[in-house]
C-alpha cells in the first residue's frame, strides 16, 4: 500500500506497514510509513521531511501512522533559548572530566561492544534484543553523507556515542549507547547535552530529539529538556 506527500514541491511515496505490536505501549498496535528508499534523499528534503515529523532509522526515513494511537509526537529542542535545569547542570559537572569528539567514520570494533553491552543492559525487553554485528551495521554504522559520530571518551576508553544527522536548521539525534558500568554519570542524559553544545557551535536552531510518548518511561525523558517544542496536528508547538 502506498500513498503520496507532498513536503513543498517534491513528491514523496510512502510505503504503509501491516499493523504490528506496537515497541512502546504494550497492547497497542502500531503502522508505520516509510519514505520509498528509491528517492535521492538531499539534507534539503531530510530537512523538510524532519518538519514533518519524519525520523531516520537506519537506511529509512519513518513516521507512525497508527490508526488508533497518536502518542508518537515529534520534539525539538529550540538551541537558543536552552537553560540546563539543576540536574543537567549537575549532570555537566560530574562530566568535566570527559572529552567529545566528533567524527566521519565509526571504529566498529570499538563503537560494537559497547552497542551490545547497552542494548543487553538497558533493551533486553526490546525489539533490537538481542543485538548482532548486522543489526549494528545496518542501524548504527550505516551513516548518511551528512551524518557524524559524537564520541564522549574517559580518557582513551569510549564511554557513550550518538549517531547524528546534520540538516539545514539543526541536528538529528538518531541514537545514542553509552556504558552501564558509570550510572552516576548520567551518561544518556550527558550525550544530549553535548548535542545541544554541538549545535550551539554550528549555529543551527534545533535539536531534533525524536518522538516523545507521554506515557513510555523509556521515550518521556525528552521533555526535561526546555524549551522543547511539539508538533501537534502540523505545528510546532511549544511545550509548557
Amino acid at each position: 500500500m502506498s500513498r503520496d506527500i507532498t513536503p513543498d514541491v517534491q513528491v514523496v511515496r510512502l510505503f504503509l506497514t501491516e499493523p504490528h505490536p506496537c515497541s512502546y505501549l504494550k497492547g497497542q498496535k502500531a503502522t508505520t510509513a516509510y519514505v520509498d528508499p528509491a528517492i535521492d534523499m538531499d539534507p534539503h528534503l531530510y530537512t523538510q521531511l524532519s518538519g514533518l515529523g519524519f525520523r531516520r532509522s537506519g537506511r529509512y526515513i519513518y513516521s507512525p501512522r497508527c490508526e488508533d494511537c497518536n502518542a508518537c509526537i515529534s520534539t525539538r529542542l529550540l538551541v537558543s533559548d536552552f537553560k540546563a535545569n539543576r540536574q543537567q547542570r549537575r549532570c555537566n559537572t560530574r562530566n568535566s572530566d570527559l572529552s567529545v569528539w566528533v567524527r566521519r567514520d565509526i571504529d566498529e570494533a570499538e563503537h560494537y561492544p559497547l552497542y551490545r553491552s547497552y542494548i543487553n543492559n538497558r533493551h533486553s525487553d526490546g525489539d533490537m534484543y538481542p543485538p548482532t554485528r548486522a543489526q549494528f551495521k545496518d542501524f548504527i554504522s550505516n551513516l548518511w553523507r551528512n551524518s557524524k559520530i559524537l564520541e564522549i571518551r574517559l580518557d582513551d576508553e569510549l564511554v557513550a556515542a550518538g549517531v547524528i544527522d546534520i540538516l539545514d536548521d539543526g541536528l538529528s539525534a538518531i541514537y545514542s549507547y553509552y556504558s552501564s558500568n558509570y550510572p552516576k554519570r548520567s551518561l544518556g542524559t550527558y550525550t544530549i547535552l553535548a548535542q545541544v553544545m554541538l549545535a550551539k557551535q554550528m549555529k543551527l536552531p534545533y535539536v531534533y530529539l525524536g518522538y516523545w510518548i507521554k506515557n513510555s518511561r523509556k521515550m518521556a525523558y525528552k521533555v526535561n529538556f526546555q524549551p522543547v517544542e511539539l508538533l501537534i496536528e502540523g505545528e510546532w508547538v511549544e511545550s509548557n
